[in-house]
């Protein structure tokens, strides 16, 4: 049997700020080549381009990727601010609507960090610009030098930085077989109030959601605010949520 195909969403990014491209990070073909037995294959993240039926058609699931760009503010009725940019508002019109498109049709889906944003806003929920500015909350952006410089060790970039809490009998928990984690943390994003179906399964220290699940898809469609793809050849949590997303690619295979 051939083996399934992963669709992974591009982002937008000007090279030498003349060069219009789609860009994906390796990690997230790696993670999906290496632990899922899947061949990933990125599709561009505009809707100009990628005609959602006919990807569908193509693959058997959809990795909704972490970027540097945030969810326009306007796509969960919050007023935009020049602080919370960069945008990508191409692959927002695509996202949300490919989200709603999975879940409808059973196609497996997984979404990391503004992926996991992307499936909370593309049902009906929202987002808070900047979560370290709640009463309470950490910061959970990426570490920086004192200089204000994005560290140079990628080690420490995504070294795990805190716990997450697991519903007890919750899908996450049943993947993992244990009830509490601990993840690495790279967003100024974050939930603020759910979508119609999106379950919380998962609530760092802090109260910020985590891990979520879409209640009553068809297909696996279950999503993560940490960096899943950075690791999970060697680090057993993401590990096992990606063979849990790649046991779900080859079923749906099978069934085609």
């Amino acid at each position: 049997m051939t083996r399934p195909v992963v669709g992974v969403i591009g982002n937008t990014y000007n090279v030498e700020n003349r060069f219009v491209t789609q860009l994906v990070g390796e990690a997230n073909l790696r993670a999906v080549a290496d632990v899922t037995g899947a061949l990933p294959m990125m599709f561009a993240g505009s809707p100009e381009i990628t005609d959602i039926g006919a990807l569908l058609e193509v693959v058997d699931g959809v990795l909704l990727t972490g970027a540097r760009a945030n969810v326009h503010p306007t796509r969960y009725d919050t007023e935009p601010s020049a602080g919370y940019e960069p945008y990508d508002e191409n692959r927002d019109a695509l996202a949300l609507n490919l989200v709603e498109a999975c879940v409808a049709q059973g196609v497996p889906i997984f979404g990391i960090c503004r992926g996991f944003q992307e499936m909370n806003v593309a049902l009906g929920g929202s987002l808070h610009p900047e979560i370290r500015d709640l009463p309470g909350r950490m910061n959970h952006r990426m570490p920086r030098l004192d200089n204000g410089d994005i560290h140079p060790d990628a080690e420490v970039i995504f070294a795990d930085r805190h716990e997450v809490r697991l519903v007890p009998d919750g899908e996450f928990a049943r993947i993992l077989g244990r009830d509490l984690i601990r993840v690495n943390s790279l967003h100024g994003q974050g939930i603020l109030d759910a979508g119609d179906r999106v379950i919380i399964e998962g609530l760092a220290e802090d109260g910020t959601a985590e891990a979520i699940r879409i209640a009553e898809a068809s297909g696996f469609a279950l999503g993560v605010q940490w960096h899943a793809e950075y690791d999970p050849q060697s680090n057993p949590i993401n590990r096992a949520l990606f063979q849990a997303f790649g046991d779900a690619l080859h079923e749906r295979k099978r069934a085609a």
